[in-house]
């Protein structure tokens, strides 16, 4: 194939393609200010009580949270606030975000997820011009973070299915990365457990975009527990 060809090639990205692109792997960066690096989603508390103690501990942990806890109740929120968005409907939008602050087991949790929501918004509003996200956002009294997600992505007109997925790797990135801090675990065998959890982001992000509100759920009371129990911790590195 000639260069000229190569250029002309079908599979090349459109403008609005890689744009899209761009803002995603910009806003769910590990770099993107919204403090994610400050929560560990009760790791913390798992890892004194001796629940999570190596690689393969923290994977099945994790796998447990995506699957069967907040993994999917976040994928399943976001999923229903940008098709909500995209159809303007603004009642529907107002009750999931309602409902999705009202879901979280802890108050460090409604910290952890209220926190990084409004920062979210803020800084994507600061930083990119986007018609009509105003006024979205003024529909709802409170935004957590994968609200906020779906929200702006939908706003800027960004596929939902790569936002789904795109947002479960960085919530996943994220658990990780407070796991190898307190562990503690090496870089590789970082990567070593996010790349086994590839299928079960995948499997999640799946379930969360033909899901219902209905169900909405969670089975992770070992985790649920934590996030109480951290509020107490006599030593804590994260907040929550």
């Amino acid at each position: 194939m000639t260069t000229n060809e190569l250029r002309r090639a079908p599979y090349a990205m459109t403008e609005a393609e890689a744009a899209a692109l761009y803002r995603l792997l910009t806003w769910l960066s590990p770099s993107f200010p919204v403090g994610g690096f400050s929560y560990s989603s009760g790791i913390e508390w798992a890892v004194e009580a001796g629940d999570v103690s190596g690689a393969d501990t923290l994977r099945h942990w994790l796998s447990a949270m995506l699957t069967d806890g907040a993994g999917f109740c976040d994928g399943v929120f976001l999923v229903h606030a940008h098709r909500a968005l995209q159809l303007d409907d603004m009642r529907g939008l107002r009750d999931v975000a309602e409902l999705a602050a009202a879901f979280v087991p802890s108050r460090e949790r409604q910290l952890e997820t209220t926190a990084q929501g409004r920062a979210f918004i803020e800084i994507a509003q600061a930083a990119w011009t986007c018609e009509g996200l105003a006024a979205a956002v003024a529909q709802c009294e409170a935004i957590v973070y994968p609200v906020a997600v779906g929200l702006v992505a939908s706003a800027h007109g960004i596929p939902l299915s790569p936002t789904l997925h795109a947002f479960l790797h960085a919530l996943t990135s994220n658990w990780i990365s407070a796991g190898s801090r307190l562990i503690p675990l090496g870089q590789t065998d970082s990567q070593r457990v996010l790349a086994a959890l590839e299928p079960a982001v995948a499997a999640t992000a799946a379930r969360a975009l033909v899901a219902t509100l209905d169900d909405l759920g969670s089975a992770t009371f070992r985790a649920d527990l934590a996030s109480l129990r951290h509020e107490t911790q006599y030593t804590r590195l994260f907040r929550s």
